[in-house]
């Protein structure tokens, strides 16, 4: 019998939809009596199934037999696929029923993504997800159109082989989201305790895994990084014919006849003290008239990786570089990121120049785009810059930098862009590997003087493009949700704080609400809730605005040999302002502005680069969370000053101030009495005693656990002399019946929560 994952399965008579993704996703063939099982069918809806289903045989979406009915051979009408990559901003795609034991290749599949409703285009696939989709056959290639996106049947196959008392292999998955492990029907390679990566060995899960990749030991230095680059797919490693295309690129010469020459100007780039790739440099100096004359210095990466080249392929592919505490997986290969194109001291280096004028107030005046050559007077770090300016002994070109950034500040002031003080953790590895110190980011004048010069180039890129009707790729920042702000006012109003909500808001409504806001804790448990509340950034070809900075037209322009994004606003300056070089010699493209292709798919690509960049972001948090889990380690049973940072029914999570690594306290833990959980107010409360536990209280905890594999900790409360709460077995039953979890509704988070999935138990909350 065909056996169902989909509980709440509608009733009724299916649509042909419906019984496509029943019977695309049964583990084996169905019949008509499964069918109707499963849809509760009976009397004339059987009669009326049967003719369904013999018109969907003609129609060729199913093999029309007369026991059961199944997957076509080869690709049929309509099938489930996975995609397996993104390739020139398109998803690819292969059947998901595809037999691993096929003689052939499993065909690849296009997949042509669709607007939604009301025109929005659906969330962008990503690798690994499963959509039922309608295939067509065209002349030399295959195109598949989604009809629904399915859930994924796993997540994370990757592991740690471990051998139970028989001997028998299992998986242990080193995703904290998944609880249980998979028995492995073919370790292959592998040994006991060794990090590996797997793949279902059959359609169902009871068929176990298959070991196709050893990673080695889990627990040595810089293997988290690759532990994050295997689970999401990050490409690492660059195909022989990107390097050698990049050794032909970095061979170009610069004309100096067609570019700028500011080798005179005492241009610098101040970046992190262990950075390799040098992006962006500025300079400025006074105007006579109380303003200043400046300068924004961007790698000229256009010039180097052309449209249509595999350099510009492989780039469009990764869409960004990662950054990890061991390790930066490069958009480029590192003989241009990290030395051709990057801004060097002393060197003679290609540039797209942007000129600006700042008046006494701070209003910025776009002077125009040039392609230059330039010569970095210093690479100069943060704190370095920094101490020189606080000692009094600045150089004259970091006083004018310091001026110019000064009146920048005026104007970013009266525009009141969202401030919310997030802190940001910094791994620190010794010359071993291991973890020498785990600290927050300290922020200095330096970085607003950078990031200012930075958003007034990036502003002046998107305004010049729109100046000359060329497109755009947005860097969007949509003003939140009603429904999340709705949410955010009753939130606050448990807290005896209001939030007018008029007809237009904008970043001030929340910065008043903190401003508002004294008591430390009380202040941290807001902007928690503001964070929650905002809506996460994307790139775009349509403006919409860019709401936490407060400005109109916003493009990112100046990290282009990280960001994808900047490079694509960099061809549309080298074609509107025709700043086109001589054409390079070899076998390179011609054109180094944007191509037909760029301009005909800049949706599509603007999607894929959202998917790199929150793959990317995924991929760091989740390393940095070993990071911390690792050092931590060796201090279980240590207590901490830890806020909590998220409720749930099943306990809170809470982080270690000053450190960070999200921490599950279990309500069992939490005492013998019926903790209520008040979803408005984020809180977990007492019955008997009115305990309450919010979200940004700040309290002790004391360290349980530390699993360095997965990076998850748990924490057990503590009472006022540091001694572990005392639970009981069994806690008393609640007042009322707890409602249950529709049937279906598992694995599912709930929009803006933090923490793990709603459908998980603990020990203490069995029934």
């Amino acid at each position: 019998m065909a056996k169902r994952s989909h509980h709440n399965k509608p009733q009724g008579l299916p649509t042909k939809t419906q019984l496509l993704e029943f019977i695309q996703t049964s583990d084996s063939p169905a019949g008509k009596r499964e069918i109707a099982k499963a849809f509760g069918l009976k009397g004339q809806e059987k009669i009326a199934l049967k003719r369904l289903l013999k018109d969907m045989a003609e129609e060729g979406l199913i093999d029309g037999k007369k026991t059961a009915y199944h997957r076509m051979g080869g690709v049929p009408k309509v099938t489930v696929l996975r995609i397996v990559e993104i390739e020139d901003g398109e998803p690819i795609a292969v059947p998901d029923n595809w037999s691993p034991d096929a003689a052939e290749k499993p065909p690849r599949l296009t997949v042509k993504e669709v607007k939604g409703r009301g025109g929005k285009r659906a969330p962008a696939l990503k690798r690994g997800d499963r959509v039922l989709a309608r295939t067509e056959e065209r002349e030399s290639s295959w195109v598949a159109h989604p009809i629904k996106k399915l859930p994924a049947r796993t997540e994370g196959l990757m592991g740690v082989v471990e051998l139970d008392g028989a001997g028998k292999a299992w998986l242990a998955p080193i995703d904290k989201r998944i609880r249980s492990s998979s028995p492995i029907s073919d370790v292959g390679e592998a040994e006991e305790g060794q990090l590996v990566i797997a793949e279902r060995a059959g359609r169902s899960e009871r068929s176990g895994v298959k070991v196709i990749e050893v990673i080695g030991d889990p627990l040595a230095p810089k293997s988290f990084s690759l532990i994050a680059i295997a689970k999401h797919g990050i490409p690492h490693t660059f195909p022989p014919e990107v390097i050698v295309e990049a050794g032909i690129a970095a061979d170009l010469a610069l004309s100096e006849d067609k570019r700028e020459d500011l080798r005179a100007l005492p241009i610098v780039a101040i970046d992190p003290a262990d950075a390799r790739d040098h992006d962006d440099a500025i300079w400025a100096e006074p105007d006579g008239k109380g303003g200043y004359n400046a300068l924004v210095a961007i790698a000229d990466v256009s010039f180097y990786v052309r449209p249509g080249s595999a350099l510009d392929k492989e780039a469009r592919k990764r869409g960004n570089s990662v950054y990890f505490p061991d390790r930066v997986v490069p958009m480029l290969p590192e003989l241009l990121s990290a030395d051709v194109c990057s801004l060097r001291e002393d060197e003679d280096r290609a540039a797209m120049a942007c000129h600006l004028h700042i008046d006494a107030e701070g209003k910025v005046e776009n002077r125009g785009f040039t392609r230059a050559i330039v010569r970095i007077h210093h690479n100069i770090a943060y704190e370095d810059a920094q101490a020189s300016v606080d000692g009094g002994e600045a150089p004259e070109y970091l006083e004018h930098l310091w001026g110019a950034w000064r009146a920048l500040a005026k104007a970013r002031a009266a525009r009141d862009p969202l401030d919310l003080e997030l802190p940001e953790r910094r791994v620190v590895l010794g010359e071993d590997g291991q973890i020498a110190e785990i600290a927050v980011r300290e922020r200095l004048d330096a970085h607003r003087v950078v990031e200012d010069f930075m958003i007034a180039a990036n502003v002046a890129a998107a305004k010049a493009l729109e100046a000359k009707t060329s497109p755009v790729v947005y860097r969007v920042h949509e003003t939140p949700s009603r429904e999340k702000l709705i949410a955010l006012r009753d939130y606050v109003a448990t807290m005896g704080k209001k939030l007018a909500l008029g007809q237009v808001v904008t970043p001030n409504l929340f910065n008043r609400l903190l401003k508002d806001i004294t008591e430390e804790s009380e202040k941290a448990q807001v902007m928690e809730a503001v964070l929650r509340s905002q809506m996460q950034a994307y790139y775009g070809p349509a403006n919409a605005g860019h709401f936490g900075l407060a400005l109109g037209s916003y493009a990112h322009f100046t990290s282009p040999i990280r960001r994808y994004a900047d490079l694509l606003v960099h061809r549309a300056l080298v074609d509107a302002y025709k700043l086109e070089q001589p054409s390079p010699k070899g076998n390179l493209p011609d054109k180094s502005g944007l191509s037909d292709k760029d301009r005909a798919s800049l949706q599509e690509v603007s999607d894929a680069i959202s998917q790199t960049e929150r793959r990317a972001m995924e991929a760091e948090r989740d390393t940095i969370d070993r990071y911390v889990a690792a050092w931590l380690s060796g201090r279980v049973g240590e207590t901490f000053d830890t806020r909590i940072t998220g409720v749930q029914g099943f306990g809170f999570f809470a982080t270690i101030v000053g450190l960070g690594g999200d921490g599950l306290v279990p309500v069992s833990t939490l005492g013998s009495e019926y903790f209520r959980h008040d979803e408005a107010a984020q809180s977990l409360i007492g019955e008997s005693s009115g305990t309450t536990y919010s979200a940004g209280d700040r309290l002790k905890l004391k360290l349980a656990e530390a699993n360095a594999l997965t990076g998850a900790l748990k924490f057990v409360p503590v009472d006022a002399d540091g001694n572990v709460i005392e639970t009981r077995g069994t806690r008393p039953a609640p007042r009322y019946e707890k409602k249950r979890m529709p049937a279906g509704k598992a694995g599912k988070f709930k929009a803006g929560k933090r923490g793990r999935p709603g459908n998980i138990r603990h020990q203490g909350r069995r029934k």
